[in-house]
């Protein structure tokens, strides 16, 4: 798998990593890990400066519909996304279906500022 992550609840803080190609099946199994562990309203920090992913529109599409279903059940935590520069289009565009969510939310170029940030959303 090329997405790892953690989910801390006692920091109510979801680290997630890509290194490699990112699939759609990574992303589904993220998000029902989140949503076993009732972990929707924590901060999150996903990493992808040094990921890739070969998803095409359609598997956008099937995320898109599972992000709005989430958000149709409740609030969502703070969002932190870390990302190169030539992956920023792409991103733009997932981030648009992640906008329909009522929280904080915002891009980074380094993990370090990202993490800051979310920090201090900390409740």
């Amino acid at each position: 798998m090329s997405l790892n992550w953690t989910i801390d609840p006692e920091a109510r803080l979801i680290t997630a990593v890509a290194d490699g190609n990112v699939t759609r099946g990574d992303i589904e199994t993220l998000l029902d890990e989140m949503a076993s562990r009732e972990a929707m309203t924590y901060r999150k920090l996903f990493d992808g400066s040094v990921g890739d992913t070969e998803m095409g529109p359609d598997d956008l599409l099937v995320l898109g519909v599972r992000f709005r279903q989430f958000h149709a059940l409740g609030p969502m935590g703070p969002l932190a996304v870390v990302v190169p520069d030539d992956k920023a289009e792409l991103v733009a565009r997932v981030l648009g279906m992640l906008a329909a969510a009522d929280r904080p939310m915002r891009v980074f170029r380094a993990f370090a500022p990202a993490r800051r940030w979310l920090d201090s959303l900390a409740k």
